[in-house]
């Protein structure tokens, strides 16, 4: 049998585990049971009545969160000359195209979102089994393959996520750190529910969100009521 730590016994001591609490309940009480001594991110995992393996069920959004994510997000934007400045004035962290093509070839990531334009694409495909297995390849669904970079990476930076469906049919998405005051982490998991809820397919039957579990690094999950 796993032994439960101290850490662990406490913050189960602060909820009731057996009970279902509301999303606004919730974002009150996972700061009570988050004891790591960093700000630990919060997420989401909700799972949905779809089977992902049909294109028609395969959720995927995007969403801005009203709070941010609380996040430094390192943003690479893979432009031509003639947008650099363009997308160094709005806050890129790394800007260029054929130094960090390069570099991305021989390993480097160390980036949390890739934005890029249209005729820079083709130059992206040959770099694909490197960056889709790590959710850094650009999509003109997200908003990352643009020519208005400038908005791309203003709306990255205030907290643009963006999420899909695993295989499993859940769907995982951080809405913000511990430090956020609850009303803080209630909004945003508010948000990112309602276009949830808004993408569901018509071709889905029966109960579209099954459960929803809110739960910071190392912490219990917490219940929530799937009646948003």
């Amino acid at each position: 049998m796993t032994k439960i730590t101290k850490k662990r016994k406490d913050a189960l001591s602060k909820y009731d585990n057996s009970k279902t609490y509301s999303l606004e309940e919730a974002s009150s009480v996972i700061k009570e049971i988050s004891n790591v001594n960093f700000d630990s991110s919060i997420d989401l995992a909700v799972r949905l009545g779809v089977d992902p393996r049909k294109a028609d069920q395969n959720v995927r959004g995007i969403v801005t969160l009203p709070n941010g994510t609380g996040k430094d997000v390192k943003v690479l934007a893979l432009v031509t000359p003639d947008k650099e400045k363009e997308a160094t004035e709005a806050g890129a962290d790394f800007v260029g195209l054929d130094e960090y093509l390069q570099k991305i070839k021989d390993g480097w990531t160390n980036v949390d979102v890739i934005i890029t334009m249209p005729s820079v694409m083709g130059k992206l495909g040959p770099l694909g089994r490197i960056l889709g297995p790590r959710g850094l390849m650009p999509n003109p669904k997200t908003g990352t393959v643009t020519m208005d970079i400038a908005k791309a990476v203003n709306d990255v930076k205030s907290g643009k996520i963006d999420f899909k469906v695993d295989k499993t049919g859940i769907i995982h998405a951080s809405i913000g750190k511990t430090s956020f005051d609850a009303d803080k982490i209630y909004g945003n998991s508010l948000e990112l529910m309602q276009n949830i809820i808004k993408l569901k397919p018509s071709s889905s039957k029966g109960t579209y969100v099954k459960s929803i579990s809110m739960s910071s690094t190392m912490s219990p999950g917490i219940n929530i009521d799937t009646n948003i």
